[in-house]
């Protein structure tokens, strides 16, 4: 557009941006070797504090039975796993960025596979029935699953 004679601010209304994004554009273009320069690039974000090797390795407490690292239950949950780095590794993830690794390794938090023995399903059917529709006409989200969309 530039090179047809559009001004930068000809550009950035047509591209709806503004004139100083077209600037540095321009900019990034004549110093880094033009049109390639202008490829989206993703932001490198901070270095993995885990070795290639301590991934490895939580993989492999990860594939064992839970009660081996002491989880009460059944659940593997992101703060359960960020104890066990801690424990085990001595390096501090935050919860989040532990569900980056989970999803880079095709991992999702596990369910329990029981139910509480406590469980009513009458009570919880009639609930359903009596409450369940206005919440959803409602708009508001969950639903059986406990606020987990499908």
């Amino acid at each position: 557009m530039h090179e047809a004679g559009w001004t930068q601010a000809e550009i950035g209304e047509a591209l709806g941006v503004t004139p100083g994004a077209v600037s540095q554009w321009m900019r990034r273009g004549r110093e880094s070797g033009g049109i390639v320069a202008l490829n989206k690039r993703s932001a490198p974000g901070a270095a993995c504090k885990l070795l290639a090797e301590q991934r490895a390795q939580i993989l492999t407490w990860l594939d064992e039975e839970t009660p081996a690292h002491r989880f009460s239950g059944e659940l593997g949950t992101r703060k359960r796993i960020v104890a066990l780095i801690e424990r085990k590794l001595g390096v501090h993830y935050h919860p989040g960025h532990v569900s980056k690794l989970l999803q880079g390794w095709k991992w999702s938090p596990q369910k329990p596979g029981l139910r509480a023995t406590q469980r009513d399903e009458e009570a919880i059917a009639q609930w359903y029935q009596e409450h369940w529709p206005a919440i959803k006409e409602s708009g508001a989200t969950g639903g059986p699953q406990g606020g987990v969309r499908r």
